[in-house]
């Protein structure tokens, strides 16, 4: 991997950057390049990404040190004060260009400069035997062994800048990100942004996720608001990487009684038509459970099978008594969302489990923001 970046400024050179890393995780290719570094770059990289918030100073002398690297690719960043022979100052550019830049990212970020911290601001270069004191000791170790790569091995502060620029948004979108959370919306308008959400061309994979967020929110509100449910547990949402065989769930969300039998299921499907195999699938699932209503949702409401499936759901309630449901995800909602004394509550649940699923990206969060914010009031 290499760009030119000739004439380029360090603010430029930051920016492209940034933007690159953020493409890169949202297409999933930020792992090739870590995988294309040594294992020993690969554990300092990540001692860098440890610590973030208690080593913001290591952070901002790196960041300076390889975007000036790229803007200056003969220059020494090991020689970081410009009373150094051959030297630059450091200090000067991360004051201008770099602690802005990450305050502006809400990346950590120092007040004024990297530089301003005692074991960073000696006046002896930033080789192995520098002697600052730097802690914990493998940061410091970490910091000097990536520049000593750079100089003396040829490697390339573009991959270090991208790889933790990447690891910075991922870390900013754990720890800040505010999802906005509206109120005093309509049904109507609840929906719309619901679809908006679900049906938006993602780069990132997860999108398929949201509608189980949705309808488990529902859920969050219907077992506080039905008297059906009194008594009984809405489970925990599984990881979506678990299969339902793998994990013993009979569906995405599960209503337990109080001996764990289960209730009742929803299985929500993305971009999938219901189609009689499902409802035969999901019966192999929930047989031997005494369960009372199975829910097969989906985004898609167009059913082309209507017939069979009616024929397959009469035949399963008659071995088992379980009534199965089918509806579209959106028709679901809008039912659901009339029986909530407020609805702002349903939206509340959304948000913080957007918040909380792991395989929610920055991406599915930004969008929600985005949504909601263009809505004309």
């Amino acid at each position: 991997m290499k760009t030119t970046y000739k004439g380029k400024s360090h603010t430029e050179i930051l920016h492209k950057n940034y933007a690159k890393a953020l493409t890169l995780l949202n297409e999933n290719k930020i792992d090739p390049i870590l995988n294309s570094l040594s294992n020993a770059e690969k554990s300092h990289i990540e001692v860098i990404t440890e610590n973030f918030e208690g080593g913001k100073g290591v952070l901002t002398v790196l960041i300076t040190s390889l975007v000036h690297k790229l803007c200056n690719p003969k220059q020494d960043i090991r020689r970081h004060q410009d009373n150094m022979k051959g030297g630059y100052s450091g200090r000067g550019i991360d004051t201008k260009y770099i602690t802005p830049f990450m305050k502006e990212l809400g990346f950590p970020a120092m007040s004024e400069s990297g530089w301003l911290t005692r074991s960073l601001e000696q006046n002896l270069p930033y080789d192995l035997s520098y002697p600052g004191k730097i802690t914990p000791k493998e940061l410091k170790t970490a910091f000097l062994y990536l520049l000593e790569q750079i100089e003396s091995h040829n490697e390339s502060p573009e991959k270090y800048l991208l790889i933790l620029f990447a690891r910075l948004i991922e870390h900013r979108e754990k720890k800040k990100i505010d999802l906005a959370k509206p109120t005093a919306l309509t049904i109507t308008t609840i929906i719309n942004f619901l679809k908006q959400h679900f049906e938006t061309k993602y780069a990132t994979r997860g999108a398929s996720r949201l509608p189980t967020l949705a309808i488990y929110a529902a859920y969050q509100c219907l077992v506080n608001e039905m008297k059906r449910f009194k008594g009984k547990i809405l489970m925990p949402l599984e990881e979506h990487t678990s299969s339902d065989k793998s994990s013993g769930r009979v569906g995405d969300i599960e209503i337990r009684d109080a001996e764990d039998k289960v209730f009742e299921a929803v299985e929500i499907k993305h971009g999938v038509a219901i189609n009689p195999q499902l409802i035969r699938d999901a019966y192999e699932k929930f047989k031997s459970q005494p369960i009372q209503r199975y829910y097969l949702l989906s985004t898609v409401e167009d059913i082309q099978e209507s017939d069979d499936i009616n024929k397959e759901i009469s035949r399963i309630s008659k071995i088992h008594g379980c009534q199965v449901i089918i509806n579209g995800i959106y028709p679901s909602l809008k039912y659901y969302l009339r029986f909530f004394h407020n609805p702002y509550d349903f939206t509340d649940n959304y948000v913080e489990n957007l918040k909380r699923d792991k395989t929610i990206k920055f991406e599915h969060k930004l969008k929600w923001n985005e949504i909601v914010s263009g809505v004309k009031r």
